[in-house]
């Protein structure tokens, strides 16, 4: 029942999509590639004086420390070209951290590319807390953007559900922060979340299990991601 529903608001979602484009135009338009730098987005993030150095999760070189998620169906995950490679699965493929990470008051970012596919390529699992939560870049069909879940209800039908145009074959920039309070989100300089879970019962859908407590999974799609970095930084003093 459970996968039923799950292809049912597939499908409703994806003809959503097709026949409203000038959705996705209104509200963000086209994603700010990572290759254009942005000032705005660079004064962002140096403002935070509260902030640690970036730290680096991947060297580029090789998998370790992640490790590939045993979804069945899955691709070979490959590490091509400086780049970790998430191939085409059935229906998915993914890499889980395998060293310690942070619960509360951190931020992660990474480039993140569609090669293949017209699903989500970036689906970001990371900790809150005692708990988990996935960001989606581009499921049901390619453009919902959100966090699953959020009481029960997941990236497709919560508060944070959004629509962002991705094109393919170009690197996007996103980054998430994680405070005691709020769930923030960047595509770009764009913020596209800003969620306070404070009152909510936040978890990953069960099939993100394998991702926790830090992942990346692509439904149906290759993905290809890059410079994946965090950085601790003290409870703000406001949003």
């Amino acid at each position: 029942m459970h996968l039923e529903r799950c292809w049912f608001r597939r499908i409703c979602l994806l003809s959503l999509a097709l026949s409203l484009p000038w959705l996705v135009n209104l509200r963000h338009g086209d994603a700010q590639p990572a290759e254009q730098k942005d000032k705005k987005t660079n004064s962002k993030e140096s403002s935070n004086d509260s902030s640690s150095a970036w730290k680096p999760l991947f060297d580029h070189k090789t998998l370790a420390p992640w490790k590939s998620c045993k979804f069945g169906g899955e691709g070979e995950v490959a590490v091509k070209d400086n780049v970790l490679v998430l191939p085409f699965g059935n229906p998915m493929t993914g890499v889980v951290y395998e060293e310690k990470f942070p619960t509360v008051n951190y931020e992660i970012r990474v480039e993140a590319m569609r090669a293949k596919g017209t699903d989500f390529f970036c689906g970001m699992t990371f900790p809150v807390k005692k708990s988990h939560i996935s960001f989606i870049a581009g499921g049901w069909g390619g453009t919902v953007i959100g966090l699953s879940s959020i009481d029960s209800f997941d990236a497709s039908e919560n508060a944070t559900t959004d629509y962002f145009k991705f094109k393919q074959d170009k690197w996007y920039k996103i980054r998430a922060r994680v405070t005691s309070t709020h769930i923030q989100v960047w595509i770009g300089d764009k913020q596209v979340v800003d969620q306070d879970y404070q009152n909510s019962d936040i978890d990953t859908r069960i099939e993100m299990e394998l991702c926790k407590p830090l992942g990346f999974a692509t439904w149906q799609t290759e993905g290809r991601l890059r410079n994946i970095e965090y950085r601790k930084i003290k409870q703000p003093s406001s949003k």
